[in-house]
């Protein structure tokens, strides 16, 4: 096979599997530089996912062709909301983070299946969207000797639009007020409170925009891969992206170059048709891969990686 072929496909497929890591690992980021562990980064994907192909069934005929793009900002919004159940039990309740992203992890799936058998007669799924996100060719740049036909032809869109996004968010991170009283309260709560940064709002504004990051990720997971929500629709995605984020240490282009790799990763059943190398070997071990991975990944450097000094702390207000 031509190489130039390879390497399309290689590029082309792994985009297509980091864009929801990509912006899922972000939301990650956004949580826990605020002091929350966000583990039910899973279960905010899966709402999103729900919720915009839902969206997308149903009003496909009012919007048209912009369809997808809209169902992924009701995902985003509908992860938002979602992510407020963490959010309270976290920041207000002071209960155990790691119990609590648990818990919306077992909740997501049985809600949102048991949701899609009341909207959808009885089915455990949902049928298969008529509009999604597909591939996107590039003007100019596709006309690049090697380049553009490896990275701008026939590419995901939303991909490079995620990547913009990372680099955004350490923007705001790292450059803005906003940023820069986030990072505060995820590393010395009460120095902050001090200052008189309000240390409940600014962790309530990471795990929402976690919320917001993570249901767009899902949602772009339905819109552009699966094309349909079952209980499978989501598995494991979320998992990843919190490996992409500790395996970015906690930044946002760490955690989206993270992500990238974890996409190649999830994109080694497909990509290993087009390889001469593994075409003898049995497909289920590009199947496991990704989530072999995942665990190697975090047993190797989650030790390594620091995480914000108060990430996981129960923080109460002086009185």
């Amino acid at each position: 096979m031509d190489i130039s072929v390879i390497l399309v496909t290689v590029f082309s497929t792994t985009l297509i599997y980091s864009a929801p890591l990509i912006l899922t690992a972000l939301g990650g980021t956004f949580s826990e530089r605020g002091g929350i562990i966000n583990v039910g980064l899973e279960g905010i994907m899966i709402v999103g996912a729900f919720s915009s192909v839902v969206f997308t069934l149903k009003c496909s005929s009012i919007f048209g062709s912009i369809t997808p793009w809209i169902a992924l900002l009701i995902g985003g919004i509908i992860g938002a909301i979602f992510s407020l159940i963490h959010g309270v039990a976290t920041v207000s309740l002071r209960a155990n983070h790691i119990i609590s992203g648990t818990v919306i992890n077992l909740l997501a799936p049985a809600l949102c299946v048991f949701l899609t058998r009341i909207i959808f007669s009885g089915k455990g799924q949902t049928p298969v969207i008529n509009q999604s996100i597909g591939s996107y060719t590039f003007p100019v740049l596709a006309d690049i000797p090697i380049i553009g036909k490896m990275f701008f032809t026939k590419t995901s869109l939303v991909a490079y639009l995620a990547i913009v996004i990372g680099i955004i968010c350490w923007y705001v991170l790292y450059k803005t007020k906003f940023g820069l009283r986030l990072r505060s309260v995820g590393e010395n709560p009460h120095a902050a409170e001090t200052l008189g940064i309000s240390v409940q709002g600014y962790r309530y504004s990471g795990v929402v925009i976690s919320g917001l990051l993570g249901g767009i990720g899902g949602a772009i997971m339905a819109q552009s891969i699966t094309l349909n929500f079952s209980a499978t629709t989501i598995a494991g995605q979320g998992f990843m992206a919190l490996a992409a984020m500790i395996f970015g240490k906690w930044n946002p282009i760490g955690a989206t170059l993270a992500a990238i790799f974890f996409g190649l990763a999830q994109s080694l059943p497909i990509i290993s048709g087009y390889l001469p190398l593994f075409a003898n070997v049995d497909t289920i071990w590009f199947q496991i891969a990704p989530y072999v991975i995942t665990i190697v990944v975090l047993t190797l450097f989650f030790g390594k990686a620091v995480a914000p000094a108060a990430d996981g702390e129960t923080y109460i207000p002086a009185k």
